[in-house]
């Protein structure tokens, strides 16, 4: 039976990698894998009851990720809808090339903390595209966004589907992974960023005619729901904190809260011309496509954690390797050619958090290297593939022009945050 997991698996995971080439949707193979993996456990267990039970189990964790994906999506969808984003984008006057890519870097780095890595890259690289005319400076602008956004959403326990899957899973608390991440995450922006301000030196930005937008809102109407909606996604972690509940009970309260707040303001408005204001449409504009996928993934790997493959392999490294920053760093690279999280869920299922509590060296460091590995190649994480299809980046122009910069950052990055370490433990 183990053997038969382990090749269904590897097969489903090489499926997965080769989407693109195959034009196979990584969502479908997830979902296959998943019951084609349980269904193999449970004819190979004799304990049906038992088998039943870990299934429960396994879909209620799942359940408690999806739900606050689902919550953030969504209310990052109504912002985008009244133009929310305006409220930032609006405020960006410059003429140089450098300052300008600063500023984006930075907004993206602090933008994915506060919603996730993937938004913060198609809202960044939609004002970029506002911003820039000369399709060179688009690419290298882009190619930066995703390195920001990754890194940005690495410290914070909502701007990276893996650091919020070990938030839900209790390996990481809120302020500790703010505390211990926070430094690395920039050094991983700054180190790239330095080596490309210094050849873009000098240069001015040449803007595209006709950038503006026409908005169907009214600024306070924007104002209301962009500060509201960053509100609810900045108090989740708070009110995680003071009631003890799931964060997914946190976003759809919040969720119900926005909800509310924009039928108060559009019930004036006719039906036609509030449709695409509501929630209702921007549940309808959520990648479920991704939910889907989330839900096969960790229910496949579920079935590795209960049949004790996950131990083992946890024991087979640690017996080749012996260290546990170089195996969480070797992972942080498989990141970069797979995704990361099945990796992060693999991970979870490898490890006990009563051998490794919560905010220990193991989660901390997994949590930085999950989230910027990505980075190293366009492939690597949600965001450079979002970016890819929206800037049409060249696989190996990333390669070649980007991919060494984002190394770069990723071993400063942990240099700081083992420096650090040492110093604070």
């Amino acid at each position: 039976m183990l053997s038969a997991l382990v090749i269904i698996f590897v097969i489903t995971y090489l499926v997965i990698t080769l989407e693109h080439p195959i034009k196979i949707n990584k969502s479908a193979t997830a979902l296959l894998g998943a019951g084609l993996l349980w269904t193999v456990y449970a004819l190979a267990t004799n304990d049906h009851i038992l088998v039943k039970h870990q299934l429960s189990e396994t879909i209620a964790s799942t359940a408690e990720i999806v739900f606050f994906l689902i919550g953030a999506m969504t209310i990052v969808e109504v912002i985008d809808a009244h133009n929310g984003f305006e409220v930032i984008t609006s405020r960006i006057k410059t003429t140089k090339l450098v300052s300008l890519l600063w500023i984006i870097s930075l907004l993206t780095f602090f933008l994915s903390a506060v919603l996730d890595n993937l938004t913060a890259t198609i809202v960044m690289i939609s004002l970029a595209r506002k911003l820039l005319k000369e399709p060179s400076d688009r690419l290298l602008f882009a190619a930066l966004i995703v390195i920001a956004a990754n890194a940005g959403g690495a410290w914070s326990p909502i701007g990276d589907v893996t650091t919020t899957m070990l938030w839900i899973g209790g390996q990481i608390t809120t302020l500790a992974i703010i505390k211990g991440l926070f430094i690395p995450s920039v050094v991983n922006l700054l180190a790239p960023l330095l080596v490309i301000s210094y050849s873009m030196r000098g240069k001015s930005i040449s803007a595209p005619t006709n950038t503006l937008k026409t908005s169907n809102t009214s600024m306070l109407e924007r104002n209301t729901v962009f500060y509201s909606g960053l509100g609810i996604l900045i108090l989740v972690p708070v009110f995680k904190t003071l009631t003890h509940l799931p964060p997914f009970m946190g976003i759809l309260f919040g969720l119900g809260f926005l909800w509310l707040i924009g039928d108060l303001m559009h019930y004036k408005k006719d039906d036609s011309e509030k449709e695409e204001l509501t929630l209702v449409h921007a549940l309808k504009q959520i990648d479920m496509s991704s939910i889907v996928f989330f839900i096969g993934i960790l229910l496949a790997v579920a079935t590795l954690e209960h049949s004790h493959i996950l131990q083992s392999f946890a024991g087979m490294l640690d017996k080749a390797i012996g260290r546990q920053d170089l195996i969480v760093m070797l992972l942080g690279l498989l990141s970069a050619i797979v995704d990361n999280v099945p990796l992060v869920a693999a991970s979870m299922g490898m490890y006990d958090l009563a051998q490794y509590p919560a905010d220990s060296f193991l989660w901390e460091f997994m949590a930085y290297c999950a989230g910027t590995g990505g980075s190293i190649l366009i492939i690597g994480s949600a965001a450079g593939v979002a970016a890819m299809g929206l800037e049409k980046i060249p696989f190996f122009w990333y390669v070649k022009k980007i991919s060494w910069l984002a190394l770069i950052g990723y071993f400063a990055g942990i240099a700081a945050y083992i420096i650090q370490y040492n110093l604070t433990h």
